[in-house]
């Protein structure tokens, strides 16, 4: 039986992950090693450990808390429950794409306005007329076109 089974550190290197994030894993519940030996303390796990562990690595790959893991594997990775896990976490995932695309676009404004604006003046260099219609744009501003009109402002 010993000839097939592996040590911590064998598996640890084979899935290039320490031997303290394995340890973890067998605290938390997680994955539990089929034999410790009671004199050096070698932990020793079997080729459906070894699955496991890349089960449970590759959730972790795609953004699972070791939280979630464990009550995936707690809940014996039912297909309607891993299904729901899995739908759950690819709607987290397209919400940071769709927040980062927002804050990609925001960029990409605040640069066409910098490439657009004129230098820089002081407001006793501007005319009469000029830095009355700056004022215009700064305060004749309604509420859902207010954050772009100042923005604006700001860049001239």
């Amino acid at each position: 039986m010993d000839d097939n089974l592996l040590r911590i550190g064998e598996i640890a290197g084979f899935f290039n992950v320490s031997v303290k994030a394995i340890r973890i894993y067998e605290k938390m519940g997680i994955i539990k090693p089929v034999k410790v030996d009671p004199k050096t303390k070698y932990r020793y796990y079997s080729a459906d450990q070894v699955q496991q562990l890349d089960a449970v690595l590759e959730l972790k790959q795609l953004g699972f808390s070791l939280a979630e893991i464990k009550r995936l594997l707690d809940g014996g990775m039912e297909n309607e429950k891993f299904m729901e896990a899995l739908v759950h976490k690819k709607m987290s995932w397209q919400n940071i794409v769709f927040s980062a695309e927002n804050k990609i676009s925001a960029i990409d404004t605040i640069i066409t306005r910098m490439s657009a604006s004129r230098p820089v003046t002081k407001l006793d260099e501007l005319s009469r007329e000029e830095r009355a219609w700056m004022l215009v744009k700064m305060v004749c501003v309604e509420d859902l076109q207010a954050q772009s009109v100042l923005s604006e402002a700001v860049w001239l």
